[in-house]
């Protein structure tokens, strides 16, 4: 996995901060942790939007530079959010592929009681357990955070070595990942998912591949050269062939959404003058 996925987990998270500035029905993700869950760079960063017009200005520029950016994060965190309060009774575990600074175990209560596992690189795990005692004074008991290396290491065999178990119907998460991996490392990922019980559920994003190739740049230009010519986002996906892709692993869709889609559920509540970006998509399955 490209150590710059690492370098870009704190802008989801301040993004998640400062939307707690807005009021309770205006605001589409609640998520009271997500400012203490960063390092001190970021805090002083969201520090600066408590005051309303930099706020603004801040969220124009994105937006301005990349259409979308901010209402597209927060949907996405969103939908997963649903998601997993939806599913939580029929789930036996859960598992954050690529958990970056997110919050869910310690603030969803549907999952406190179950166990969980956070995957990242090794250094960004080392980070994020530093900043759990910080908050908590310990790592919960239900709460395994394991550093592993998606794009060389049989994922199974190293949350073995943490209990984890196959049998277990899991509820798995793997949002804003998938771009970061080589296709080894896709292969890797959906190989171990395709061990999952009968049942568990998956949600993922992914970049679609017209704009990864550049043959539709979606008015994100700025975005293109940053994360695909750099070669930050290293793999996308093509929207027509998912379904055969996952039923090649074992999971039938749910949903296939646009993040557009979403935001008409989840802007659309609100008197926000956001849209959302139209280069990644949402998907969630079931394992047959």
């Amino acid at each position: 996995m490209a150590r710059a996925a690492a370098k870009t987990a704190i802008f989801p998270m301040a993004i998640a901060a400062i939307e707690q500035f807005f009021p309770k029905k205006e605001r589409i993700v609640d998520d009271k942790l997500a400012y203490s869950m960063m390092p001190m760079g970021g805090k002083v960063f969201v520090n600066l939007m408590k005051m309303g017009w930099m706020k603004n200005w801040i969220i124009s520029l994105s937006e301005k530079s990349q259409p979308g950016i901010w209402g597209g994060l927060l949907c996405r965190k969103r939908y997963i959010d649903e998601k997993l309060m939806e599913s939580s009774g029929d789930m036996q575990a859960f598992v954050n592929l690529g958990a970056g600074f997110d919050t869910r175990p310690y603030r969803v209560p549907a999952i406190s009681n179950l166990p969980v596992w956070e995957i990242d690189q090794p250094g960004s795990i080392e980070v994020k357990k530093k900043l759990i005692r910080r908050i908590f004074g310990k790592i919960p008991d239900n709460v395994n955070l394991v550093g592993i290396d998606f794009d060389h290491s049989e994922i199974a065999t190293v949350l073995a070595s943490y209990q984890y178990s196959q049998d277990k119907r899991g509820f798995f998460v793997c949002e804003a990942v998938t771009q970061y991996l080589t296709d080894d490392g896709i292969k890797r990922l959906f190989e171990f998912l395709a061990g999952a019980s009968a049942g568990s559920r998956l949600v993922f994003s992914y970049v679609r591949k017209d704009f990864f190739e550049g043959r539709n740049l979606y008015k994100w230009m700025s975005g293109y050269k940053r994360l695909v010519l750099s070669k930050i986002w290293l793999t996308a996906l093509e929207p027509e062939d998912i379904p055969d892709f996952l039923l090649g692993y074992g999971w039938r869709i749910l949903e296939h959404l646009g993040y557009d889609e979403m935001a008409k559920d989840f802007i659309g509540r609100t008197d926000r003058n956001l849209k959302s970006t139209p280069i990644e998509r949402m998907v969630y399955a079931e394992k047959n």
